[in-house]
């Protein structure tokens, strides 16, 4: 089964308004998961509505949260998110340190007390297409063991990094510092599906592809490698939990249990001017050049950010697909708010 992004956005902002949120804040909190599904990355998308929907029932996220922006510097400021939606967090978050950059050269914002923020791209992103670099981070609960162990330890903890590119959508690395994110998990989860060998290990510390039995994520670099995603993770997780005050690794409460646990999740936003540099004024224009290279190249490697592009072409023609499970969920939630199914 496959729908429309306005169809799913038009649904997803209903269900929110129905759980209290604001128009302003539903709306924002729905177009980015259905653009997240769009670009292919269903372990952020849509799917990731109805585990929001839980935990505003549960009560552990502010549907009118009161979030607090302090100037703490030039070029930095603090947020602090009131236990609200985390991407309508973010977004803001992102926004002020893209403003910051303007006026520095260089923005670096932070974000305590908020919540799963989903993929981190969509705010590196909404930087480089207004002409600037956007970094964004975040953490989570234990889902990753560190490289040596086997028990969960560190989140999934991402990374991503955009850049702008003459006449097209910017650049952009979006990335895990596990092998795949915890959701992907959740997804085989609940459509009774196999996860990739070598990204999981059980309780026991051996490697599944039974997502039932996973207990914990490698780090990216696997069984051999893992010191490198395991480093970044780690650095991650001082950049969103200790600098802003929040809580770390095993402190953070679980995303899919104690769903009246505010989890107090942060993130860390920085954004530069490229015009302050002396490759500023032709930047764009060189990422494209180099696009075109590597087009060139044996094998016509991709830039990072062309198979989201893509994606989003195909789902926009075609529609989001829309897995058994998940149309279970939607079902179930349509029926509890009392909004029309888009099924």
């Amino acid at each position: 089964m496959k729908l429309a992004a306005e169809t799913l956005t038009a649904w997803a902002v209903d269900c929110l308004q129905r759980s209290r949120v604001s128009e302003d804040h539903a709306r924002c909190l729905a177009e980015s998961l259905v653009q997240t599904s769009l670009w292919g990355i269903d372990s952020h998308g849509i799917a990731r509505l109805t585990h929001y929907l839980n935990r505003l029932a549960h009560g552990s996220i502010n549907p009118a949260p009161q979030i607090v922006v302090t100037r703490s510097g030039p070029a930095t400021a603090q947020v602090a998110g009131d236990r609200g939606l985390g991407i309508v967090i973010a977004h803001r978050a992102n926004r002020i340190a893209m403003e910051i950059a303007r006026e520095q050269g260089v923005g670096a914002v932070g974000v305590s007390d908020s919540s799963h923020c989903g993929a981190v791209g969509l705010y590196a992103r909404a930087a480089a297409r207004e002409g600037l670099i956007g970094f964004a981070f975040t953490h989570s609960d234990k889902i990753a063991a560190p490289h040596g162990g086997h028990r969960p330890f560190l989140g999934t903890n991402p990374i991503a990094m955009a850049f702008p590119r003459e006449g097209s959508e910017p650049v952009c690395l979006d990335m895990a510092t596990t092998s795949i994110p915890w959701n992907r998990v959740m997804n085989a989860r609940r459509e009774g599906a196999a996860i990739a060998p070598g990204v999981a290990v059980n309780a026991d510390g051996h490697d599944t592809t039974d997502a039932q039995q996973a207990a914990a994520l490698r780090p990216l670099g696997g069984l051999d490698y893992g010191h490198k995603g395991y480093g970044l993770a780690l650095a991650v997780e001082l950049l969103c939990g200790p600098l802003h005050g929040n809580p770390w690794g095993p402190l953070i409460g679980p995303m899919y249990a104690e769903l009246e646990r505010p989890r107090r999740l942060g993130a860390f936003f920085v954004v530069l001017d490229p015009q302050r540099f002396a490759g500023g004024p032709a930047f764009a224009a060189t990422v494209e050049q180099i696009a075109r290279a590597l087009a060139a190249e044996p094998g016509a490697p991709k830039m990072p950010g062309d198979p989201e592009r893509e994606a989003e072409a195909q789902r926009r023609a075609e529609g989001i697909p829309i897995e058994p499970g998940l149309a279970a969920e939607m079902r179930s939630w349509s029926d509890r708010l009392g909004v029309a199914s888009p099924l």
